[in-house]
């Protein structure tokens, strides 16, 4: 069969990759839902503590999932992988990215008790705090990247994404200038692309970099 050329191959081609993205966020946003309905139950009662408990064993491992399906797009030499399902991968890491969600959300709600804290006592202390909030950022996403990518247990994981997080500057920047790009199109222009489009751009993108320099570095060894 002749595959499409010219400008109607063109729309086909991106008629495709809005289907994926679309198709991978709103799986990624039904599995969220408990979370979502959570927090909007627990902000009315200005208490959001018990939503930390949620995070290791939902949101994780579904945007694990969401990560592992940005990687088959980005990796589209790779066959292998093309028909497999969001579900087959939520699945598969379940386990382990449940475990390095632990170790993460720990992180976050240190951080996050100390942003409220010096909020109110050290605006000096609060910018810092927010500095290192980016690097946590980062550092979570690059987390899911390299749980789709590497098979090793979680504890590795969690030191080979440190790592590498702060091994190249050029990362830091794509993953954190991208993913901080679409969230803000994402929450004050276009809100209601959250639950269709938002995530998995930031999978692709994100993974996109962390391959490259995946790439880079095995071509140097």
């Amino acid at each position: 069969m002749k595959q499409t050329s010219g400008i109607r191959g063109g729309l086909y081609a991106v008629s495709e990759w809005i289907s994926k993205f679309a198709l991978t966020n709103l799986q990624w946003a039904l599995f969220n839902l408990p979370v979502a309905l959570l927090l909007l139950s627990l902000l009315n009662i200005g208490d959001v503590k018990e939503l930390w408990y949620l995070l290791p064993f939902i949101f994780f491992p579904a945007t694990t999932a969401m990560f592992a399906k940005a990687r088959d797009w980005v990796r589209k030499d790779h066959k292998e992988t093309a028909d497999r399902s969001y579900l087959s991968y939520y699945k598969e890491n379940y386990k382990n990215s449940m475990k390095a969600g632990i170790a993460l959300t720990i992180l976050w709600s240190v951080l996050a008790a100390d942003l409220y804290y010096f909020s109110t006592t050290s605006s000096l202390l609060m910018n810092l705090f927010l500095i290192l909030g980016i690097l946590l950022f980062v550092y979570t996403i690059n987390t899911f990247s390299t749980l789709v990518h590497f098979d090793l247990k979680a504890g590795a994981v969690l030191k080979k994404a440190f790592m590498l997080t702060f091994v190249s500057p050029v990362l830091f920047l794509t993953v954190a200038i991208s993913s901080g790009f679409i969230l803000a199109v994402s929450l004050y222009i276009f809100p209601l692309i959250i639950p269709i489009f938002t995530g998995s751009i930031i999978a692709f993108l994100a993974f996109s970099a962390y391959y490259r320099l995946y790439l880079k570095l095995s071509n140097d060894q």
